[in-house]
């Protein structure tokens, strides 16, 4: 049913409709609503789950854990510092092979403080073991929430669906919300794989010296890799019984022809893809490479449709400290090493803290790379701000 809702409504209602048994979480900003909403399906008798308040991030973390470990279908969402006071608990999830989905309302980390929308929170657990899906809009939020529990079990990798604070997480849009005979149509009753109960004892995340830990990191790579095969299957099983093309590795925009290639990831994309439009009418051709999946790197896919691209660009929202973009070196390393020579991969950080990406800041952006590349470059940063004394 198409309704117009707030991202965050949308997103209670789809997880809801997966039916989950156990949900635990600590409000913050901006992934509050999601919570509030879900806490009132469960309140009303909508859902038959049990919701359980805790104090801290770090408490939801590990009432989801000790849940799915007995065998119940989890949820949590966090955001920001939330999400940092959970990473312990984070790899403890992957590192068990536990299939829970959590909802990152992406926003900046401290300090300073900020609860605006960028994706340093969800990048600082980038390599934790948990798949990555990253939304565009509030419909592409709710459908990989779907998606995201078949991934999950399927696989026995935990899922993060990240949708930028506030930018979706507060907007109203129409978002089409499935009858729970759908839901259910695709998403099967979960069937644990193995399950902690005193009947029959048993031990998971236990200790691991020198002789096996290794094996266990190991394993847990060739799980990641091996899931793209399973975030492919289900995201075209999706788009078969929902008739939207949601979720995958990639997608591509005006791609084919391009002069420049733009590579982004999340609701920013939206705004590329309306300047891609403009820049064509003026007889300029760009394209849009859009990065669903982050973690596993779809490596191969992005390789297969930048190949013949000589001009590329990537604008994300994050910043590695000392080193440069994150996804720019993702990008970069896409490519064998005797195709980098004379490829120009230019890198922009755009966005932090919540700053407005605008249209006129994204022609720049395309302007300065149709002369030459760019190593790194901030974009829209206010010099004026800074003092050498702060350098």
């Amino acid at each position: 049913m198409l309704k117009q809702i707030e991202g965050s409504q949308a997103v209670a209602d789809v997880v809801a409709l997966c039916r989950p048994n156990v949900i635990s979480a600590y409000p913050i900003t901006p992934q509050t609503h999601i919570v509030e909403d879900l806490a009132l399906i469960v309140g009303q008798g909508k859902l038959d789950a049990e919701f359980v308040n805790v104090e801290s991030e770090f408490t939801a973390a590990s009432v989801v854990l000790g849940a799915s470990a007995a065998g119940a279908r989890t949820y949590t969402a966090t955001s920001s510092q939330g999400l940092l006071l959970m990473a312990e608990v984070i790899y403890c999830i992957s590192g068990m092979r536990l299939p829970i989905v959590l909802t990152c309302a992406n926003r900046a980390i401290s300090a300073p403080l900020s609860i605006w929308n960028d994706h340093q929170d969800s990048m600082a657990v980038r390599d934790a073991g948990w798949i990555q899906l990253f939304a565009e809009d509030n419909q592409e939020a709710a459908d990989l929430h779907i998606q995201a529990y078949k991934i999950a079990e399927q696989t026995f990798l935990p899922v993060m669906v990240c949708m930028d604070g506030f930018i979706l997480t507060h907007a109203f849009e129409p978002v089409d919300i499935p009858e729970q005979k759908e839901v259910d149509d695709f998403l099967p009753p979960f069937k644990p794989r193995h399950i902690v109960d005193p009947r029959w004892p048993r031990g998971i995340g236990l200790y691991a010296d020198p002789r096996f830990y290794m094996e266990t990191r190991y394993i847990l790579h060739r799980a990641m890799e091996k899931s793209e095969k399973t975030i492919k299957e289900v995201s075209a099983d999706f788009a078969k019984t929902f008739g939207r093309d949601s979720g995958g590795f990639i997608k591509t925009y005006k791609l084919k022809e391009a002069d420049v290639a733009i590579v982004s990831m999340g609701s920013v994309v939206g705004t590329i893809k309306d300047l891609i439009d403009q820049l064509e009418e003026e007889g300029k051709k760009v394209g849009l490479l859009q990065i669903c999946s982050y973690r596993p790197f779809p490596r191969q896919e992005i390789y297969n449709v930048l190949k013949d691209k000589m001009n590329i660009v990537v604008l994300e929202k994050c910043i590695s400290l000392g080193r440069g973009g994150i996804l720019a070196s993702d990008i970069r390393w896409s490519f064998p090493r005797a195709e980098k020579k004379d490829r120009n991969i230019s890198s922009f950080i755009a966005g932090l803290g919540g700053r407005n990406i605008t249209a006129d800041d994204l022609r720049y952006m395309v302007e300065k790379v149709e002369k030459e590349p760019v190593e790194l470059e901030f974009l829209g940063l206010k010099k004026e701000l800074i003092s050498d004394k702060d350098l």
